[in-house]
């Protein structure tokens, strides 16, 4: 098959576009083309991958990037078996042509997750709320849809396959869990629980523990991140490759997940909390549902309030001065990961799923096209 992978909103290397799906395609022998904002980000494409660049959407700078995967979209993917999308905007520039073969990656709430846009005016969010799940109802009319959580299911008026947002886990943890460094991986914003990061890094800091940061940032919460890291509070790395970051991970006395208790988050399973598990990190979570339920039948880390982080630096606290603890958690932690969230299990079915509809669209196609006598 002849994979076209698109995105003009996440980084080239995301985790699960990248390092999971267009690598678990490359694995089943499948072309991939890649349409992505390479330059924008800096970014070396793999060498086995057909690369194609379009610029970035960032904040309200939207347009021009929506335009540019269009008109490429329309250039270059007439021959393309499938095509994976995995931006809700670009549901506006898939080729008439292509409706057949094209498959949306639905990654999160995309209705709810505006209410934690900043860059989005407050005005604007109601009546974009109610057209995103109008345009949610069309694509399930039009296109093929792939879920990241059951939970998303409630969104559509017909069931859709789903792909968990799973890790790859080592066969045994790397290192056991150290006692003077915490750990947060993944995009940082308000709704990621910044403002507690910032606080918990302030209060654990005499401690003698060191908060490292592992992530991009939303631009209006840069400026807090560099004040903090000239305090010296904690360090911030900005955007690193998932398998890097991981490695850097390794190690950490606890992996911490502190979303806040919005609607985008209550039905989705942090993918962070499950890489710390696979990495033997014992986690600390606030009650999203979903994280909450998975720490606590693997009895691999504490959950803290919500916007608590007096309580979040008890719980590092307690895990410092208890090795055995901290010890255990990361193993239990790690043999759930890999018993319940190793990628290839899911892997196989994320190509089986994609070859079984290109084989419907080009049976689709055969019926469709005029016979010669």
């Amino acid at each position: 098959m002849r994979i076209f992978v698109c995105t003009v909103v996440h980084h080239p290397e995301d985790a699960r576009i990248l390092h999971r799906q267009i690598r678990a395609l490359l694995d089943a022998g499948h072309d991939v083309t890649y349409v992505a904002p390479f330059r924008a980000c800096n970014v070396a494409p793999w060498p086995e991958i057909d690369p194609l660049d379009v610029p970035r959407a960032t904040g309200r700078n939207r347009l021009r990037a929506l335009r540019q995967a269009r008109r490429t979209l329309a250039r270059h993917a007439g021959d393309a078996d499938i095509l994976l999308l995995h931006d809700p905007e670009l549901l506006l520039a898939v080729p008439h042509r292509l409706r057949s073969r094209t498959v949306w990656d639905v990654h999160e709430d995309t209705a709810a997750a505006l209410g934690a846009k900043g860059w989005l005016p407050a005005p604007l969010r109601i009546p974009l709320r109610f057209a995103v799940r109008r345009m949610e109802l069309r694509a399930e009319r039009r296109l093929k849809l792939l879920l990241a959580e059951d939970g998303y299911q409630d969104r559509f008026r017909r069931p859709h396959p789903v792909v968990p947002n799973t890790t790859h886990v080592p066969d045994a943890p790397p290192a056991p869990p150290g006692d003077d460094r915490i750990i947060y991986v993944g995009q940082l914003s308000f709704a990621r629980g910044v403002n507690e990061l910032i606080t918990l890094a302030r209060l654990v800091h005499a401690d003698g523990i060191m908060l490292d940061l592992i992530g991009g940032a939303d631009a209006d919460v840069r400026p807090l991140l560099r004040e903090a890291q000239r305090e010296g509070i904690l360090r911030w790395y900005g955007f690193v490759p998932n398998d890097r970051a991981l490695r850097m991970a390794e190690g950490a006395l606890a992996g911490l997940s502190l979303l806040h208790d919005t609607p985008n988050y209550r039905h989705s399973m942090p993918t962070k909390v499950v890489e710390y598990m696979a990495r033997g990190i014992p986690v600390i979570s606030t009650p999203n549902p979903i994280a909450a339920r998975i720490v606590g039948e693997a009895n691999c880390g504490l959950v803290v309030p919500f916007e608590d982080p007096e309580a979040t630096a008890a719980a590092v606290r307690r895990l410092r001065d208890d090795p055995a603890l901290r010890q255990e958690m990361g193993k239990r932690g790690h043999e759930a990961a890999r018993a319940r969230f190793h990628w290839p299990e899911q892997a196989r079915l994320f190509v089986a799923q994609l070859e079984d509809w290109a084989r419907s669209a080009d049976s689709a196609s055969a019926e469709l096209s005029p016979r010669v006598v």
